[in-house]
């Protein structure tokens, strides 16, 4: 019986290019900072059946102070993912809604938000350091 000692194969040279590149002055990195804030997530998330005023956005949105729903609100309008719509009416009134592109982006993270919901035990109860 031959027991040699074989040498492994060398491992496949990676071409540095093939991986993907995240350039620190890639606008992606804007939006995402904006998106996934936990004020963006849950703002998106509540839009997603429908329009709202901003009262019924707080309400909805248990802990976001009038500060942080209102610049939530604002920079996600900026970034095209939020429509606001203010109707010219005393007292005025302003409703919110999703853009399609607020749409889609919303229906992508439904599945991330269960995702959380049905681990969220198991993630909260984990000691810190793991």
């Amino acid at each position: 019986m031959d027991v040699g000692i074989v040498e492994a194969p060398a491992p496949p040279v990676q071409d540095p290019d093939a991986f993907a590149r995240f350039p620190a002055a890639c606008p992606t990195r804007v939006v995402l900072t904006h998106v996934t804030s936990r004020w963006g997530v849950l703002v998106l998330l509540a839009l997603e059946p429908g329009s709202m005023r901003w009262g019924e956005l707080r309400r909805t949105i248990e802990g976001i102070s009038e500060k942080m729903l209102a610049s939530t609100l604002r920079t996600l309008e900026h970034d095209g993912i939020v429509n606001r719509v203010a109707q010219p009416t005393i007292p005025p009134r302003v409703d919110y809604s999703l853009t399609d592109s607020g749409s889609e982006l919303a229906a992508r993270l439904v599945p991330l938000m269960d995702w959380i919901v049905e681990h969220a035990d198991a993630i909260v109860d984990r000691p810190s350091g793991d």
